[in-house]
């Protein structure tokens, strides 16, 4: 997947995870492409490791594994905030 996948990617899942996952948290437009990039790593790394699939580019399975992936990153970062 090139750069600008990974960027669509990312803007896609974290808009789809705050939506999923509502709060105050701090950050805008580039934060949550970022955290969806962040869940795209996370979610392919634990998938593969699982032997669930992996992050094989822009299709349905690895839209939820990113997802999953970046609501992953939001719980811990509430957790660690508190």
């Amino acid at each position: 997947m090139g750069l600008l996948s990974w960027i669509v990617m990312g803007l896609l899942v974290g808009v789809v995870a705050k939506f999923i996952m509502p709060g105050s948290d701090p950050g805008g437009f580039i934060i949550t492409i970022l955290l969806g990039i962040g869940g795209a790593f996370v979610g392919g790394y634990i998938a593969s490791f699982l032997g669930i699939g992996s992050f094989t580019g822009f299709n349905l399975g690895s839209f939820l594994i990113a997802t999953g992936g970046a609501i992953l990153i939001l719980i811990l970062y509430r957790a660690a905030r508190r």
